[in-house]
């Protein structure tokens, strides 16, 4: 169920997507609160499963050399259980790093961080194979470069 959010929520949200470490106190003379009032607010925003979690974004780029795709995948069969199959296999593929069910010609997109077109290749392979996940075609686009990463997410106020 969704939450309604004043004003000061919102701020508390946008600072916290922009940064995560930032201080309570910070925090609150950023958002116009004192201390005490600002901290039970986030821990509230947590306890109701707004904010997730918090975590480290790294450049991968400096760390490793890999390459990036987004795939476009097709299923065989279109059931809630193969769905759910698929599905595990996925969030059990640490390659996997972000996954979407979609509308259109193609039931999912992914995006997929690999050591190399070899390994992805092998990966996704694997899935066709597999005719327990039921996959019938895997479309892929080589990511060239970013533009835009992980940008904070737009909350839109209920207030006009």
């Amino acid at each position: 169920m969704r939450r309604k959010l004043d004003q000061i929520d919102i701020r508390i949200l946008k600072e916290l997507q922009q940064d995560g470490r930032i201080t309570n106190q910070a925090l609150s003379e950023r958002v116009g609160l004192s201390p005490r009032p600002c901290l039970e607010r986030v821990r509230r925003l947590e306890r109701d499963g707004l904010i997730l979690r918090y975590q480290a974004m790294l450049d991968l780029r400096k760390l490793q050399s890999c390459i990036t795709v987004l795939a476009q995948i097709a299923m065989e069969r279109q059931g809630q259980a193969h769905r759910q199959i698929f599905e595990r296999r996925l969030a059990d593929t640490p390659e996997v790093v972000e996954c979407f069910e979609v509308s259109g010609e193609f039931d999912y997109i992914a995006k997929l961080v690999c050591p190399d077109v070899d390994a992805y290749q092998a990966l996704t392979q694997g899935w066709i194979d597999d005719g327990e996940l039921g996959v019938s075609r895997v479309t892929s686009n080589i990511v060239l470069r970013p533009v835009r990463e992980l940008a904070p997410l737009p909350i839109f106020s209920d207030e006009g």
